[in-house]
């Protein structure tokens, strides 16, 4: 289980991050520690990855979708899936070597997670008014 965030910038694009070691691109988030829910998962993750510090309560649940493991062969996670509301600028830390603002009417790349490509980047582009949807 996971807890992930879309959060969108000024215009309109949806954040994505790399890790340390990895080669794909997903949303910023993580595994919840002991005790804690998903939402609270979500907003420490967003904090400790982005520098983006948001009360859990902000946070608006998109969906609970199960996705091929971007950095781990033959495994399947369970991803709960928040938005963040407003605009925001984001700055790599913690375990992330990199950030990469995706627009949404562009055609991706190769290397986004699973989880994007098959359900959060079909989920916003169906949705009357795209990422505006999200308060973007």
């Amino acid at each position: 289980m996971v807890s992930a965030v879309c959060v969108f910038d000024d215009a309109g694009r949806l954040l994505t991050v790399r890790k340390r070691g990895t080669a794909m691109f997903m949303h910023p988030g993580g595994k919840p520690e002991a005790g804690e829910t998903a939402v609270q998962a979500a907003a420490r993750e967003l904090a400790e990855e982005v520098g983006i510090v948001l009360d859990p309560r902000d946070l608006q649940l998109m969906g609970v979708w199960i996705a091929d493991a971007a950095n781990e062969a033959a495994t399947d996670i369970e991803a709960t899936v928040f938005t963040a509301p407003g605009t925001w600028t984001a700055h790599p830390a913690g375990e992330i070597a990199e950030i990469r603002w995706l627009d949404l009417d562009a055609d991706h790349t190769e290397d986004l997670a699973p989880l994007l490509t098959d359900h959060i980047l079909p989920e916003l582009t169906t949705r009357p008014g795209g990422a505006a949807m999200t308060g973007g």
